[in-house]
């Protein structure tokens, strides 16, 4: 029996070490500091001992003694239904156990004056221990296989980013806080992205990543198996995207004071497509908001002002469009290429097309992206209504008007009178095609009854004819139909 236990407490080490997500608190620990009493936030552990060699797997026997109106001092874990012995995993300091010298963190206790402990379970442990009166003689054994499991609060301390940010000031966003356990640690979610596959290549779908909003910390969290792992994922995505929810109504409330600020739609993270100097393609984090005009793209999460206003990209909606949207491709599935869900955007510029590849990480986030992209772009066109270009036609400079609901107009202004005159005009129903070459030139043909116009854009005409995608696009929509 004693060999199981040990085979079991390694395989717990295992998953302690590797696995933060397992679930570690149903091994119940309780804290003997006084006459049964139980307390969960005592940080006064005393620090662990270096221990001496010959002692180590071997049975002794230790006497503690009682101070007035004070407990042993320990706290135990473990049992018979957790298929563990009675193990002591803390040491209060100056209490009865540390003023022996002779305990440890992570020795098994195997009785309790004389009450033999080695099949007991956790409740009769405590029970035991709590009737022990004030000699108590416990006979133990050193279990080094246990001691990093007990250690776990090292590696929980280096977890950082302990700091939440907000939008807001923090009298209008702050929340009572709940008190830790002295081996826990909290991790805010707001606003962190939480991805797989991405800075760690995970061919068993066990691991989940969580990166902080900042960009600056990781933890990588490992799981038993993919089922448990789906679990996790879910869960605190279902949070995360909650939160997100909330920090869009916090940023609008920043922006409440400025006149021509855009409302933000959404926000949140992806991941983007990168290519290095040698052609490899990775994927990188990338924040993005989508804002009533423009889907701007950030480095980390833009908690002020001043940071929301230096986008490192940022597009107007009008001039971008979704190329393709690819799910997950389930009858052949190769973890981080085939398991991707992706979308493509294209925008038009005066450098040309800029197109960038994101990656999200459920159906759900790549229809919500998807549908607010198309339905901004829709919506800045109704808004926006018209624009205006300077072109040369047929020599003469002129002014090409596209209006969203009255189509193509060409027409120049009259300097002596300030008014214009109008040289064409065709709705949108009457263009057969259009072209161009990527320079400055664009043909709209009109028909055989009314011929090609070729205009000079003064430089590249993308932009413009992304723009009237989007016009027609958004004309088919407001009538039932998809573009």
């Amino acid at each position: 029996m004693w060999e199981v236990f040990l085979q079991h407490i390694a395989q717990m080490i295992c998953n302690a070490l590797i696995t933060p997500l397992h679930c570690l608190d149903d091994i119940y620990e309780t804290h003997m500091n006084g006459d049964g009493d139980v307390n969960q936030n005592d940080n006064t552990a005393a620090p662990v001992e270096q221990l001496p060699e010959s002692i180590a797997n071997q049975k002794r026997t230790v006497r503690v003694v009682k101070q007035e109106n004070n407990g042993l001092g320990i706290s135990i874990k473990g049992g018979k239904e957790n298929k563990m012995p009675i193990l002591v995993s803390k040491i209060f300091k100056g209490m009865a156990a540390d003023l022996t010298h002779q305990l440890y963190v992570g020795d098994a206790i195997l009785s309790v004056n004389q009450e033999d402990l080695r099949d007991a379970t956790h409740d009769e442990a405590v029970r035991a221990l709590k009737r022990s009166g004030k000699i108590v003689d416990l006979e133990v054994k050193y279990l080094r296989e246990v001691t990093p499991y007990f250690r776990k609060t090292t590696s929980l301390s280096e977890v950082g980013w302990d700091a939440q940010n907000t939008f807001l000031p923090k009298s209008q966003t702050a929340l009572p806080q709940r008190a830790l356990r002295s081996d826990a640690k909290s991790v805010p979610l707001k606003l962190s992205y939480l991805t797989r596959n991405l800075s760690m290549p995970d061919p068993d779908m066990r691991t989940l990543e969580l990166h902080s909003s900042d960009g600056r910390n990781s933890c990588i969290l490992r799981c038993q198996d993919p089922s448990e792992a789906n679990l996790w994922f879910n869960a605190i995505h279902t949070n995360m995207s909650f939160l997100v929810e909330q920090s869009v109504i916090e940023v609008n409330q920043m922006f409440v004071n400025i006149p021509e600020a855009s409302e933000i739609k959404r926000i949140g993270w992806l991941s983007e497509k990168v290519a290095n100097a040698t052609g490899n393609t990775s994927w990188k984090p990338v924040f993005m908001a989508i804002t009533s005009k423009d889907i701007l793209l950030y480095d980390i999460v833009p908690w002020t002002k001043e940071e929301w206003a230096t986008p490192v990209v940022s597009h107007p909606l009008i001039a971008t469009r979704i190329t393709q949207a690819s799910s997950k491709n389930i009858s052949h599935i190769i973890p981080g290429v085939t398991d991707l869900l992706t979308f493509g955007t294209r925008t038009g510029t005066r450098n040309g097309v800029e197109a960038h590849m994101f990656r999200v990480e459920t159906n759900r986030d790549l229809a919500r992206w998807t549908r607010d992209l198309i339905q901004g772009a829709h919506q800045s066109a109704t808004n926006i209504k018209e624009i205006t270009c300077e072109v040369t036609w047929q020599g003469q400079e002129c002014q090409l008007v596209l209006h969203y609901e009255n189509g193509f107009t060409l027409r120049n202004l009259k300097e002596d009178s300030g008014e214009y005159t109008m040289h064409w005009h065709f709705p949108f129903e009457k263009l057969h095609m259009s072209a161009d070459d990527g320079q400055h030139t664009l043909w709209l043909d009109f028909g055989s009854d009314h011929g090609e116009h070729v205009l000079d854009m003064h430089g590249c005409p993308k932009p413009l004819i992304f723009v009237l995608h989007t016009f027609l696009s958004a004309k088919l929509s407001s009538m039932g139909l998809f573009a």
